[in-house]
């Protein structure tokens, strides 16, 4: 009898540089793809996310239609899914995903095939450099960015890069499994989503198009533009790229392809490096994923204020360009990187709240949430993390509004209750005298909050915080 192949779609939903799909196109007449749907692994954790992923789910399958490849989504725990195939006529293949958890299933899913003696083969997943092939001379992994980056570009250089195949279309369309949902059935059970629907067209194509735009022009003034979130200054590919919508070798191939590879260029390319950093630190310290990397801050004085906090998820502690940055992530389910670490260091030092209730919010609310990337980056914000920001770098939310958005553009968009407040007064608007505030019937601490905290007085605080650490 002919054996199918059965395609485990992950964090891969594309057709181009799907390495697990190609293989299986090309050595089978047969193929399935699936889609398991783990609800444990989403419910009330990753709730935008799951908009994004139906979106993608029904873009990938109307694609695979085309080669007569379904795709047939499961609601089923990966391992019990795999555990319970009747069918042993069939081959299996995947792309790894690299995070502590997803490499552990992996080993178990493949004790299961073996012992049921079915057939698999899986693949590098979405990144340049699989992370234990990035060491320090010594085998020990890097916990600084600088020296990592530059081993790991060598090494994804030095590299001999497979010829690139093409899935192939085949003869006939079949269904392995009858237990198949809609993507539809993944959306979030709230409707607050529906906004992202102005902001995302979530599509294979759209993140090359996406892509394609940004080298065309963005990408030569990136190392200024991408500080200032007024502008568009970014590539918007995270959500694709963390979705596999794309594949983050395309990326790279694509700026390589570039004739003048100005130093904003280098820096676009240097963010692809952050992530590969991300992905190294949670496969060699998977502690960090529950905890500090750095063990002096199981001691940090955290305060548990749920006002603070509330107010800070809302978009609501009074200072515009953290208010902004929030709302803008809930809005659009995406913030700007620069704003990210605005509003994570205000979180962290001036509430002094644990960093780990900022990664759960962005986790449940962003698109391109990676728990690489989250985990790493609020650590790094946070001091306890590697190659992290000095504790005495504690950002000033005023002074860097009118750095990044002197003319509060950023601002009155997403505070729209301040859109007719004087630039002088957009970051600091409690300064503005009552009798202005009362012409222009916004009155702060009634229309728009006081601050929840002075900057000054909270950073002190902060510093004697971090300070403590050294005393123990």
């Amino acid at each position: 009898m002919e054996q199918k192949g059965l395609v485990w779609i992950r964090e891969d939903l594309r057709l181009e540089s799907n390495t697990a799909l190609i293989n299986a196109s090309i050595n089978h007449e047969k193929v399935s793809a699936i889609y398991l749907y783990n609800k444990e692994y989403f419910d009330n954790k990753r709730e935008a996310q799951k908009w994004w992923i139906s979106k993608s789910l029904e873009s990938l399958g109307s694609e695979l239609e085309k080669f007569n490849i379904n795709l047939e989504i499961i609601f089923s725990d990966e391992l019990k899914f795999f555990s319970d195939i009747k069918d042993k006529n069939i081959f299996v293949y995947w792309n790894k995903v690299y995070e502590p958890l997803q490499l552990d299933l992996d080993e178990k899913i493949i004790k299961v095939l073996n012992n049921k003696n079915i057939g698999y083969k899986n693949f590098k997943g979405n990144i340049l450099n699989e992370f234990q092939t990035i060491t320090k001379k010594d085998g020990t992994p890097f916990k600084v960015f600088s020296p990592f980056w530059r081993h790991a570009e060598q090494v994804y250089l030095d590299s001999i890069k497979p010829k690139e195949k093409k899935i192939r279309k085949l003869k006939k369309r079949i269904k392995i499994f009858n237990t198949d949902v809609a993507p539809k059935n993944i959306l979030p059970k709230k409707n607050w989503y529906l906004k992202f629907e102005n902001y995302w067209k979530v599509s294979e194509k759209e993140s090359h198009d996406q892509l394609r735009k940004f080298l065309e022009d963005r990408v030569f003034k990136y190392g200024r533009d991408r500080d200032f979130p007024s502008l568009n200054g970014s590539s918007k590919i995270s959500p694709y790229l963390r979705n596999g919508l794309i594949n983050v070798n395309t990326v790279w191939s694509q700026c390589s392809k570039l004739k003048n590879k100005n130093i904003s260029v280098r820096k676009y390319l240097n963010e692809l490096g952050w992530r590969e950093f991300s992905h190294s630190l949670i496969n060699y310290f998977p502690e960090m994923l529950k905890g500090n990397l750095r063990k002096e801050f199981d001691k940090f004085p955290w305060e548990k204020n749920q006002k603070n906090l509330k107010a800070w998820k809302n978009g609501l502690t009074g200072y515009p360009i953290v208010d902004a940055g929030m709302r803008q992530m809930y809005e659009t389910g995406w913030m700007h990187n620069r704003i990210r670490m605005v509003v994570g260091s205000f979180l962290v030092k001036h509430l002094r709240i644990d960093w780990k209730e900022g990664e759960k919010y962005f986790r449940n609310c962003l698109l391109d949430f990676n728990e690489a990337n989250n985990v790493a980056q609020w650590q790094w914000v946070a001091g306890c993390g590697a190659d992290a920001a000095p504790y005495f770098r504690i950002f000033n939310p005023i002074l860097q509004g009118e750095k990044f958005d002197k003319n509060g553009e950023y601002v009155k968009k997403w505070v729209p209750e301040l859109k007719n407040y004087p630039t002088k007064y957009i970051h600091k608007p409690w300064e503005l005298d009552i009798k202005y505030q009362e012409t222009l019937k916004i009155i702060i601490g009634k229309d728009y909050p006081a601050p929840i905290v002075v900057h000054e007085q909270a950073r002190k605080k902060a510093l004697d915080a971090f300070k403590s650490l050294k005393k123990n």
